[in-house]
């Protein structure tokens, strides 16, 4: 029970990472409100959490929207303490080929999104002495081909996780958590376009994409809701500003060796 008494925020709650960590959460003692666009999702996981869940459908871009979240949170479970600041998804196109209103959906979905939660909760978990985790991607770290928008914001989450670190510490700590592949309902979605191409499975894309990841397989939801578990407990309280990668090792690889493989 290492959240027991501990009231979280998770952004992007209804599916994949989100869904995974509030159950994660739940079963560790914690109170969660999800939030998201979409309220059929976030309402499937919190039935499931019963009472210690609470569910605000929410453009958390949005100041308004936001505040809303965080004032439903504090009203309905006496406080907030943890932020898992998930939601994310869209940045698709090289540079060349991406327009101005794609842009706008990268910088919404992926930057704005983040930015605006954790400035609308900073106020709640100052005074709780709370934790945020940054949910961004070993896209923040180094680039995929044609997704511009997406690499760019989530380097970017790097650098406001430092922000609030640097500038909050010691009242809130602050840490990003770059996953590699997990299999999600967002990456099954980019696994059909090798399967299309190649006439492939799920569970063949899946390998062809790990295939030089040290560990040769995609993380599960579970397994990263089990490092925000980390991150937002008592267990971590050293750490903040940091970047935690967790993506199989892949990351670890230096790519001019893989010839000699």
């Amino acid at each position: 029970m290492r959240l027991k008494g501990k009231v979280a925020l998770i952004t992007g709650g209804g599916t994949g990472i989100g869904a995974a960590t509030a159950r994660r959460f739940v079963a560790e003692g914690a109170s969660v409100l999800l939030t998201g666009r979409r309220a059929g999702p976030l309402e499937e996981v919190a039935a499931g959490l019963g009472p210690a869940a609470a569910v605000v459908a929410a453009d958390m871009a949005d100041g308004a929207q936001a505040r809303h979240a965080v004032e439903t949170c504090v009203e309905r479970f006496g406080s907030l303490d943890v932020v898992i600041a998930n939601a994310g998804g869209h940045g698709g196109g090289a540079v060349a080929e991406t327009d101005d209103e794609s842009w706008r959906l990268s910088l919404d979905a992926n930057l704005n999104t983040c930015f605006v939660t954790c400035r609308e909760t900073l106020p709640a978990l100052v005074d709780s002495g709370g934790s945020i985790v940054v949910v961004s991607s070993i896209a923040g770290l180094a680039a995929g081909p044609a997704v511009s928008g997406y690499v760019t914001t989530k380097h970017a989450l790097v650098g406001l996780t430092r922000s609030i670190a640097r500038d909050y510490g010691p009242r809130v700590r602050a840490n990003c958590l770059c996953p590699g592949w997990v299999r999600t309902p967002m990456a099954d979605e980019q696994m059909e376009a090798l399967m299309e191409r190649d006439g492939i499975t799920v569970e063949e894309a899946y390998a062809r994409v790990t295939q030089d990841v040290p560990l040769r397989r995609p993380g599960t939801a579970a397994e990263i809701a089990g490092i925000c578990l980390f991150l937002a407990s008592d267990e971590s309280s050293l750490m903040t500003g940091a970047v935690v990668v967790a993506d199989g090792g892949a990351t670890a690889v230096d790519l001019p060796t893989l010839a000699f493989t």
